[in-house]
């Protein structure tokens, strides 16, 4: 017997989709988009400075300035705070490798801590050992649901007058003690890759910041070192400049999408935490479940945003094999530690220095988890995790 389409898209579980989300959303789109082709303007234009004005509303920053990807909003803040040759920033040893490279394209070396097994964020007793006479900048990066220890952290900064900057690049929506993620240093960031949980449909991100310098200079970086868009004016195409910058400009295509779907986001976080919710349900006591995130509910102290929902397993790459095989998809965060990555090989780490950042990275498999999915298609997702430990679904 044939399988019906409804049968079928339960079956079939994608890592990510928002085609549903897009759809709802496309007149909107459409008319961000019409008037984008009506203006000319491609790049850097009006519809660039309407999302980074919303941008900064939601968020509570002073600024907000738009850029290209997450990854040159590390880059720029980096620069722009003042980050020089050789200098040393301290780096969890559990993140994308974009967390490091970038301060490798900004000029300075990466210094790694381990992490904290239940957040997988900069552990603050680590970082404390990190610390050199060489050490300049700290780096806290905000990882799939929670938050690092902000409060922890800034005492170290501020012991040892170390520059905080946020990798808070998946942490839009998400607070602690009564401010947004990326504004409790110097600045912060965000990435709009289209599965985050405020997403384009390309490359996209941004720097946070309430400092009016450090948004100045990122704004003059990001589009050779000489503006094109300061913070209040359109200045005319000059080709003088302090010092080289790079060519970052958010599209303003993407901007008209990410500024209709802003419009939802307070309702995807809240359909998030639901899934959330129902995922660690229905897998509480499945034996191979090493660890499920900690769901909580908001505080006036803490808001945590479901981006991802990680586990820790047994045999980590059967299980996603075996997802795989019945139209599961999955994704690996992080298979190897950064430090042990080739192209910082040569910063002379070794294995076991990094004890909870290792045991995350052989056993950690992110489910399914996005506005769009379907409690059938979470039930699918646990019956399969299920029959793999148990040899039978429930």
């Amino acid at each position: 017997m044939n399988e019906t389409f409804a049968e079928s898209a339960v079956r079939k579980v994608p890592f990510f989709t928002q085609s549903s989300a897009f759809a709802e959303l496309w007149p909107s789109i459409r008319a961000g988009v019409e008037e984008i082709f009506e203006n000319g303007k491609f790049s850097h234009g009006a519809q660039v400075a309407r999302f980074e004005q919303r941008l900064a509303e939601y968020t509570g920053a002073r600024y907000a300035v738009g850029v290209n990807s997450g990854t040159d909003a590390l880059v720029l803040l980096l620069r722009a705070c003042g980050l020089a040759p050789g200098e040393k920033v301290l780096v969890p040893a559990f993140s994308f490798v974009a967390s490091a490279s970038s301060v490798v394209l900004a000029g300075g070396l990466p210094r790694f801590t381990d992490i904290d097994p239940v957040t997988y964020a900069m552990d603050p007793e680590s970082a404390a050992g990190a610390v050199t006479s060489a050490t300049r900048f700290l780096m806290p990066v905000h990882l799939f649901s929670h938050q690092a220890d902000l409060r922890a952290l800034g005492e170290l900064a501020r012991r040892h007058e170390l520059v905080v900057v946020e990798d808070s690049a998946e942490a839009i929506g998400m607070r602690q003690g009564g401010r947004h993620a990326g504004l409790h240093g110097a600045g912060g960031v965000l990435s709009f890759f289209p599965s985050k949980t405020l997403g384009a449909i390309g490359d996209a991100g941004a720097v946070l910041t309430d400092r009016p310098e450090i948004a100045e200079r990122v704004a003059a970086l990001r589009h050779h070192g000489r503006g094109g868009r300061t913070l209040d004016h359109f200045p005319g195409i000059s080709n003088e400049t302090d010092e080289p910058g790079m060519n970052s400009k958010m599209d303003d295509i993407q901007a008209a999408v990410l500024i209709a779907k802003l419009g939802r986001l307070e309702s995807d976080i809240v359909r998030r935490a639901e899934l959330a919710s129902a995922y660690s349900e229905r897998l509480r006591d499945i034996p191979g479940i090493i660890r499920m995130p900690v769901v909580t509910a908001p505080s006036d102290y803490r808001r945590d945003v479901f981006y991802v929902y990680l586990i820790e397993v047994e045999n980590r790459d059967a299980l996603a094999s075996h997802l795989a095989e019945s139209g599961v998809g999955t994704e690996t965060y992080y298979p190897v530690p950064l430090p042990f990555q080739p192209c910082f090989a040569d910063l002379g780490y070794r294995a076991g220095q990094f004890p909870n950042a290792e045991a995350a990275c052989a056993r950690a498999l992110a489910l399914p988890l996005y506005p769009d999915l379907e409690l059938a298609q979470v039930d699918r997702v646990c019956d399969l995790v299920r029959s793999f430990y148990l040899g039978r679904a429930r």
